[in-house]
């Protein structure tokens, strides 16, 4: 009765482990992203706090929406690659 199976339950078992594993990468990218934005953040009001004109201060918010964008892409391009 082994034989009746024909090995289709093993590809099922390999396919659903192999979407487990990227959905599982693809959560630590998004955390990844969260702490990236978080510092940027972070970094962006210590920026502004220790700015010494409104230029500096300006030029800090800017920064830290950079950096927030970029992590963006950054994770979004990683999550293309692991489903791609």
């Amino acid at each position: 009765m082994e034989g009746d199976g024909g090995g289709g339950g093993r590809k099922e078992e390999t396919a659903a482990a192999s979407k487990a594993e990227r959905e599982v990468a693809a959560a630590g990218v998004s955390v990844h992203e969260w702490l990236q934005h978080v510092k940027a953040s972070f970094l962006g009001l210590v920026r502004k706090a220790t700015a010494r004109s409104e230029q500096e201060a300006a030029e800090a918010d800017m920064r830290a929406a950079k950096a927030q964008v970029e992590a963006t892409d950054e994770a979004e391009a990683k999550k293309r690659q692991l489903t791609g």
